[in-house]
């Protein structure tokens, strides 16, 4: 499998859940790298946006910033491997994330499957972008899915980023809890537009205000909080980010 790098070691952490619906959860973290969109905004460009590429992101205002070497920044293991460094931890609850970890599922359902079959009693949650359905050889092994289907915000096309089978998919999944970034205030109509096409349940819905500080997320934190208020939908912060700030592997 192609994981995420980390000072030439494979990006799997200890640490707590940031995010959604099991916020504080400690939790182990597996990083996949790739990914199949390119959020202008994504803190782990490192998984897609390769030298080469013609992909924008906000960072490419920075004067010190440039796109990654692919060969740099992937490290591959197999699946026992992977398995012992997870094994290696206390903690019994598992994040596969990236990236998009969707796109090597066959590999993933291997992993999960080895996982769930041990007596540690393990909890898997898969994050994803909401456009690949998992198929059979890993739904059953997965406990959670972390769905954030991108909005217009991430500067992704419409074509790439909204697939509805897809959705409908997740819609109905008692599994999948449904993650939002938000940049403003407009993007909340495309939000209830999605939810309303796909049956999504609000009680499913997480609105999640983009940044990679904590002055970015208290700027935007009362207003969301407002209109979690009035739509029924549940709020997230980003835990990680006002603990550690956007520092890697923690």
């Amino acid at each position: 499998m192609k994981l995420a790098c980390l000072n030439d070691r494979p990006e799997i952490f200890h640490t707590i859940q940031g995010e959604g619906k099991s916020l504080g959860k400690p939790s182990v973290f597996v990083r996949l790298s790739l990914c199949n969109l390119h959020c202008v905004w994504c803190d782990t460009d490192y998984t897609w946006n390769w030298k080469g590429t013609t992909f924008k992101h906000n960072y490419d205002e920075i004067p010190d910033y440039a796109k990654y070497d692919k060969k740099a920044w992937i490290i591959e293991l197999n699946v026992e491997e992977i398995n012992n460094i997870i094994q290696s931890f206390n903690c019994k609850n598992v994040v596969i994330t990236g990236g998009e970890p969707l796109l090597q599922q066959n590999e993933l359902a291997t992993l999960c499957r080895t996982l769930k079959s041990s007596k540690e009693g393990f909890e898997i949650e898969i994050e994803t972008n909401g456009t690949i359905i998992p198929n059979i050889s890993l739904d059953p092994w997965v406990d959670q899915y972390n769905v954030s289907p991108k909005l217009k915000n991430s500067g992704n096309s419409d074509h790439l980023r909204i697939k509805p089978k897809v959705l409908d998919f997740f819609g109905n999944n008692s599994k999948a809890y449904f993650k939002y970034v938000i940049e403003s205030t407009t993007d909340l109509e495309e939000v209830l537009s999605m939810v309303k096409g796909h049956t999504i349940r609000t009680e499913q819905v997480f609105l999640m205000p983009q940044g990679v500080s904590a002055e970015e997320l208290k700027k935007k934190r009362i207003w969301l909080v407002e209109a979690c208020k009035k739509y029924g939908f549940n709020y997230t912060d980003r835990l990680h980010i006002h603990i550690w700030g956007n520092k890697r592997g923690v």
